[in-house]
């Protein structure tokens, strides 16, 4: 089952004295959050109205009433949360946090190799960081020759392992 509302950053420190924090992004980018009218606090029970600025590697947040440096201080260390309803990803895009945790499943016999523990960004494609029954570290890249699918009812990534996969294989 997906989260309704998913870890977005932490508010890592202000900036300047009128209450604009300072916000380390988990999302793609600082441009990301800069869409969003809303962010939560308290794993989405306390709704924030809000507006985001992308400024270098951080996101910069204004929360409407929070207009001092002290206040803003005082959220310091806070996880901000999205509603994934306020976010609209292309078609293929998933988050993050729906892909952990994903087990890994052969699409062809069903064999499930383990669970996928990270998602790696190498910049040509994704690689899922797998942990095995053995307990070994497996890296699968994220390409169509080997990804079949991902199904989040089923809380399974199908692939369809390439030789060398998950042995040492010439």
């Amino acid at each position: 089952m997906l989260k309704q509302y998913l870890e977005a950053g932490k508010i890592v420190g202000t900036h300047g004295v009128r209450g604009e924090m300072r916000v380390e992004c988990w999302c793609n980018t600082p441009a990301f959050l800069s869409k969003l009218k809303t962010l939560y606090l308290d794993g989405g029970r306390t709704p924030l109205s809000v507006t985001c600025r992308p400024h270098k590697n951080i996101a910069l947040v204004t929360v409407k009433g929070v207009d001092s440096i002290e206040k803003a201080d005082e959220l310091r260390g806070r996880i901000l949360y999205l509603n994934r309803d306020d976010v609209h990803l292309s078609k293929g895009e998933h988050f993050v946090q729906d892909i952990i945790g994903l087990k890994v499943t052969d699409a062809g016999n069903g064999t499930v190799y383990g669970e996928i523990k990270d998602v790696l960004k190498t910049g040509s494609n994704d690689v899922y960081e797998m942990q095995g029954g053995d307990k070994k570290l497996y890296y699968i890249p994220v390409i169509p020759d080997i990804i079949d699918r991902l199904d989040f009812d089923a809380g399974a990534a199908y692939i369809r392992p390439m030789k060398g996969l998950f042995d040492d294989e010439d």
